[in-house]
């Protein structure tokens, strides 16, 4: 492989007589390798296009490759939860679980690439450091950590929206003796636990599921908590052949229904977490106190659902919260646990939704004990444990479920370079700017697969990434037929989707005065506070995009060339 550094592309072409790097030069570059990257790469060989994808891992699978923690699982019905481009592929394979784990949907990943052949234009193992527009040969040209150079016409950034581990720095970090592990970068080859005094940071999802299952193996586990979450109960269980046979014969019917749904998920044959269907209908500021108390007793967390105006109106949130809240006082026996773990102070809806198998119960067991940081932080990590506020624990390992810089870190650890050398960083100073998720001004030929500005993380992921492949794909047929050279937003158009975004987001429980999220940054020290996802909805986003395409690729500049 050739090594260079990011000269000038039109001065690499003045040798023609360099073959190795004219091998290096594709239709169309792909960074990353999970469910996105993999059918980008399947959709450009319809198309007929050259294409590379790059990896950093050595396998397929993206955030289920890295993402290997103790009770890593989809919040997503697992028949929803998969591709729908190919009839064959949605019948032929056979999901276990209402809700799959890890290794399952890592082994789907798996199978969508030997199935369709596309490892082969998969390079592993190849982390990019850096993306640099050349306005010349209207080319991207693409650096690996190797310095390997590659160049393509386009540019997709299918990089994840949850790929870079959020690593806290905590004072004498440096100094604990024992092993220390990230949810997001867990070791392949799994951790035993047994015997071992374990402490985990964090009781976002990673840590909500895998608290349950450290439990199980440790000898104790210390939960160190700084702010509570909610979360509902999966009901998880296994997915029997006559409800796949039933939904697989409905899959048509079922994948329209996604596509114009608000989250792509309709729930088929059940409501979220496996249970009977439960649509909200009712007003919970028109019940009582003792109304709410008793369906708290026969539903459970369950009952909330029941009721649509939580996520409209702060008052009637506010009356789900002390449901909730009730609600964790009849699983946790301990009285001074179950008050730590209750949330207060902040909306229920503003944070990502989390379901879990057995959180609220593990706290009973004898081995486990929480640590509410509210009461007094953390000074310093130690040379055997953690010093608090509170008094020092030691540990023989320590977890952080930190989560991660959320839908702009992987892009902007990455070198992007647009017109006149100018970077993305620079563009996104004061919050992520992009026309739709998929493009931004100044980056002609670049696009960003459930980029922010997108449903992405509002929505299940699989139906928005397959609309933003399609429109991608789509589009670079017509630029190639019309006799287009690049594509590029325009200012007014980013500036007004940007604009659109924080509307549609106004009011909501996510922009709340009192939520700190990674929606919105929060949890990344430095970064601007700003609601990153769209929150109005995957079928009227779908809409947007297909009229911009009915409308000449409204909002976007069009250059023709040779």
């Amino acid at each position: 492989m050739i090594r260079i550094s990011l000269s000038p592309l039109s001065d690499m072409y003045a040798d023609t007589k360099n073959t190795e790097m004219k091998n290096h030069r594709y239709d169309l570059l792909i960074v990353g390798a999970g469910f996105a990257g993999l059918y980008m790469l399947y959709r450009a060989r319809k198309l007929g296009l050259s294409a590379r994808v790059l990896e950093a891992g050595l396998d397929v699978g993206g955030t289920w490759y890295w993402n290997r923690y103790p009770g890593a699982r989809c919040d997503v019905p697992s028949m929803e939860y998969s591709y729908s481009f190919s009839e064959a592929l949605q019948q032929e394979w056979r999901w276990t679980e209402v809700m799959a784990a890890q290794p399952e949907i890592l082994d789907y990943a798996r199978h969508v690439a030997d199935r369709f052949d596309l490892r082969k234009d998969i390079q592993f193992s190849t982390r990019v450091k850096a993306a640099q527009f050349d306005e010349e040969a209207s080319t991207w040209q693409v650096i690996t950590e190797a310095e390997e150079a590659f160049l393509g016409r386009f540019c997709v950034m299918a990089t994840g929206c949850l790929s870079v581990p959020n690593m806290p720095e905590l004072a004498g970090q440096e100094d604990f003796q024992g092993a220390v592990y990230h949810t997001g970068a867990w070791p392949h080859e799994g951790v035993d636990f047994s015997g071992l005094n374990v402490g985990i940071l964090g009781t976002g999802s990673s840590g909500i599921q895998s608290i349950p299952e450290i439990a199980k193996q440790a000898n104790s586990l210390t939960v160190l908590q700084r702010t509570p979450n909610y979360t509902m109960p999966a009901h998880n269980g296994p997915l029997s052949e006559a409800f796949q046979a039933e939904a697989k014969k409905n899959y048509a019917e079922i994948r329209e229904h996604q596509r114009a749904s608000q989250i792509g998920i309709i729930g088929y044959g059940f409501g979220f977490g496996g249970a009977k269907a439960m649509t909200p209908s009712q007003q919970i500021v028109e019940t009582t106190a003792e109304e709410r108390e008793r369906l708290v007793e026969q539903e459970g967390f369950s009952a909330i659902r029941r009721f649509a105006d939580v996520a409209t109106d702060s008052d009637a949130n506010e009356l789900a919260c002390e449901m909730y809240r009730i609600q964790v006082a009849r699983v946790v026996h301990d009285g001074e646990t179950a008050e730590a773990l209750m949330p207060r102070g902040y909306p229920m809806g503003c944070k990502r939704p989390v379901i879990d198998t057995d959180y609220y119960e593990t706290f009973n067991r004898p081995n486990v004990r929480l640590v509410d940081l509210r009461k007094g932080g953390i000074r310093q990590m130690t040379a055997s444990g953690v010093s608090t506020e509170q008094g020092d624990f030691a540990f023989d390992a320590f977890v952080f479920a930190t989560g991660f810089d959320a839908m702009t870190g992987a892009l902007e650890r990455i070198d992007i370079r647009g017109r006149q050398g100018r970077s993305l960083v620079d563009h996104w100073h004061a919050g992520p700017r992009t026309y739709l998720g998929l493009a931004m001004r100044g980056f002609p030929n670049l696009f960003t697969i459930t980029g922010p500005g997108s449903p992405s993380v509002l929505s299940n992921m699989l139906v928005s990434i397959e609309q933003h492949v399609d429109w991608i794909g789509d589009c670079i047929r017509w630029m190639d037929g019309a006799g287009h050279r690049e594509i590029e937003a325009t200012e007014a158009a980013e500036a007004q989707w940007v604009e659109h975004v924080n509307e549609v987001a106004e009011g909501t429980p996510y922009t709340a005065a009192s939520c700190n999220s990674w929606y919105l940054g929060a949890n990344i020290p430095g970064k601007p506070r700003i609601f990153m996802p769209y929150v109005g909805g995957v079928g009227r986003y779908r809409e947007t995009c297909d009229h911009v395409v009915e409308q000449g690729y409204a909002g976007f500049h069009l250059r023709t060339g040779p």
